[in-house]
């Protein structure tokens, strides 16, 4: 089998407070049934600061300007603790402030569906212009901008949505259609917002690993959105509209949906395709959500904390034909989470985990690194969810010792050296195994790990088609320096000698017998 290799990850994320107050799910709910309620009055003073969203640790680490294991030497809560020199762009990626971004909303709008304000528009566009990443064909797309009337109109008598910056009306999503729910503003504010976080993270990808543009055959989009019309709900096409806007010229793309086991699943369609030998380059990508922001708010709010979930988060990956150099997607050792496994913990993580190993010849104490779930405990633990990491952890650890890998002095050290605290923003699918990716190809790279596990897990339930939970996980290893056909197995010949001889030592067993 010729293997696929992971060539290089991008993170990106983008602090956006307004969205918070105002396309948050936690908050447009509250705001329809308890518009005078205590957390609406208290909210606003839980935001935190453009510059504090950087300086925040696991903010810091997603986008690669630091490492997963300095939260270990940090008490919690995190959001106690500052870093020093925090940058807004890291070797992975970057963090992009509301007003750019909504800039960024208003380029990669293709049917004119975005309007901004004059002034604001116009200082967007200077900040735009010196982002290293967006050139100015794309600035030019944002054109001139609106009168304050004109978007006011817009909001109040034709159903628009008031895009806010600093508590302020600064421009709109307009509808697409009079009586179409799936082409309302709301609907598209949130597809716009997955789309141009994608675009971000797609171009972040591309610069950041030194890949041409170009060269990119395919993308899979995996995130939780959905566009479509009435008479196709969620037909899509993300991956393409993200491509576009990317520079990906040569490629063409779908979207995989699997709640927040999308991504993983993604890195088993991506690495298959190449594989296989469809396609040489293969980019996974995702946007973030406006739903989810402030998601867990009323927990920190009332624990005294700041709204923690207060960033757009998107992430990217490029999986290339094999190079003899970068780690190995071993998509021959894969875990699925089959109709007939059941929803227990012990059952999920037996055929996420064990059983693929086992299928494998592989122990637990195989793999150096698992990346499960990587949620943010500074976000769960507040919010009654605990540490969801750490809960991984511990079930891998004690069927482990179940099945002999691991002493069960083992089991209090396994967290820290085979896993890793959470770092990862909580929208859904990006937690999903995939934020190690980045760190996982240094590791590697650099020796400091041989293998590694990325583990996905879904809740179908949430859509009420099926009561299923979900979840798949794939293997990466260590390049063996073999690259194309040199990977693809053992030859034909070869299988014809080894036959030959095993016949011919077990005739001399049944002689000697």
């Amino acid at each position: 089998m010729s293997y696929s290799v992971v060539k290089g990850s991008s993170y990106v994320l983008v602090h956006a407070p307004d969205m918070v107050l105002h396309n948050g799910t936690t908050q447009t709910t509250e705001r329809t049934l308890h518009p005078d309620s205590e957390y609406l009055k208290e909210l606003p003073k839980h935001l935190r600061s453009f510059e504090d969203a950087v300086a925040y640790y696991p903010n810091q680490i997603y986008i690669g300007n630091d490492r997963p294991e300095s939260l270990d030497e940090l008490s919690e809560p995190w959001t106690d603790h500052k870093k020093e020199g925090a940058d807004r762009y890291g070797k992975f990626g970057e963090i992009m402030p509301q007003d750019e971004f909504l800039g960024l909303i208003k380029i990669v709008d293709t049917f004119e569906l975005v309007r901004l304000e004059h002034g604001f528009s116009d200082a967007v566009k200077e900040k735009l212009t010196n982002h290293p990443l967006i050139g100015d064909e794309l600035v030019a797309r944002l054109k001139d901008g609106a009168d304050d009337s004109e978007i006011k109109d817009l909001i109040e008598n034709h159903g628009a949505e008031a895009l806010m910056f600093n508590d302020k009306v600064v421009g709109c999503v307009k509808r697409a259609h009079d009586v179409d729910p799936n082409l309302n503003a709301h609907v598209l504010l949130e597809n716009l917002v997955s789309k141009a976080s994608g675009v971000l993270a797609a171009l972040n990808c591309i610069a950041k690993n030194d890949i041409n543009a170009e060269d990119i055959q395919y993308v899979v989009e995996c995130s939780e959105e959905a566009c479509g019309d009435m008479n196709q709900r969620g037909g899509g096409n993300f991956a393409k509209a993200i491509a576009e806007f990317s520079g990906l010229v040569n490629a063409s793309g779908s979207d995989t949906r699997g709640f927040c086991a999308a991504p993983s699943h993604a890195l088993l369609v991506a690495s298959s395709l190449v594989s296989a030998g469809t396609f040489d380059h293969v980019l996974v990508v995702a946007g973030g959500s406006t739903a989810k922001l402030g998601m867990n708010g009323k927990d920190h709010v009332k624990k005294g904390l700041p709204i923690i979930e207060d960033v757009v988060a998107g992430f990217a990956t490029i999986i290339s034909k094999n190079d003899g150099v970068s780690p190995l997607l071993r998509n021959d050792i894969t875990g699925r989470h089959t109709v007939g496994t059941g929803s227990s913990p012990q059952a999920v993580i037996t055929s996420l985990v064990t059983d693929p190993l086992d299928r494998a010849g592989l122990k637990l104490t195989d793999i150096d690194k698992f990346s499960v779930e990587m949620q943010n405990p500074d976000i769960t633990k507040p919010a009654g969810a605990g540490d969801v990491p750490e809960a991984n952890y511990k079930m891998i650890a004690a069927l482990g010792v179940k099945k002999g890998d691991l002493e069960k002095s083992e089991l209090l050290s396994f967290t820290k050296e085979r896993g890793m605290k959470g770092w990862a923003p909580t929208q859904g699918h990006i937690p999903s195994g995939v934020p190690y990716l980045g760190f996982m190809r240094e590791d590697i790279m650099e020796g400091r790990v041989n293998r590694a596990m990325i583990i996905g897990k879904g809740s179908l339930f949430l859509g009420r088609m099926t009561n299923l939970f979900d979840g798949t996980s794939i293997v990466v290893e260590k390049n063996d320096g073999k690259k194309g056909e040199e990977s693809k197995g053992v030859s034909e010949d070869t299988i014809k000698k080894y036959v030959a001889e095993a016949m011919k030592e077990f005739a001399a067993t049944l002689i000697t017998e």
